[in-house]
């Protein structure tokens, strides 16, 4: 085989390794739609506790059976965001999404949005009450305007 033979030989694999790829991402993309379109269906809002917060391994959560063996393999050795919640006598353990395990506010009462095991947002339970509003991160680009910004400010 020549060079050319060769390249072309790696250009066809590259190709199709990105064809595999995009179909595969293409069928994920409609099986998330289906999902979040069945988590908004079934969404509840219940009044509860929030005891605790952590990210924690799922295996260390205390999880029932049930949920541990739903969870992917993969998912078991990863740390997520779990929330430790107390609704009238029971103490639950529920999943959430990183943006809203860093709103939540700890040792207070709210009205969450629960799906299943998870929790998609909340409310605060008294109406005086603001619900934490993160700004969000700087990129690379505008903190290095920032610097620039201020050293030309300092002169």
């Amino acid at each position: 085989m020549d060079a050319l033979g060769i390249i072309f030989t790696i250009l066809i694999v590259i190709a199709i390794i990105f064809a595999i790829l995009y179909f595969v991402g293409k069928k994920m993309q409609k099986k998330q739609a289906e999902s979040a379109h069945l988590i908004q269906q079934n969404k509840q809002i219940i009044s509860a506790l929030i005891i605790d917060k952590k990210r924690t391994k799922i295996t260390e959560a205390n999880m029932p059976k049930s949920v541990m063996s739903e969870v992917p393999k993969r998912m078991r050795f990863q740390k997520v965001p779990l929330v430790k919640i107390k609704v009238g006598p029971q103490i639950i353990t529920m999943f959430t999404d990183k943006n809203t395990f860093e709103a939540l506010p700890v040792k207070k009462i709210v009205k969450l949005e629960v799906s299943g095991g998870y929790i998609l947002g909340y409310t605060t339970q008294k109406k005086g009450e603001k619900k934490v509003e993160f700004e969000r991160k700087l990129t690379w680009r505008e903190k290095l305007a920032n610097k620039l910004q201020d050293m030309q400010d300092k002169k």
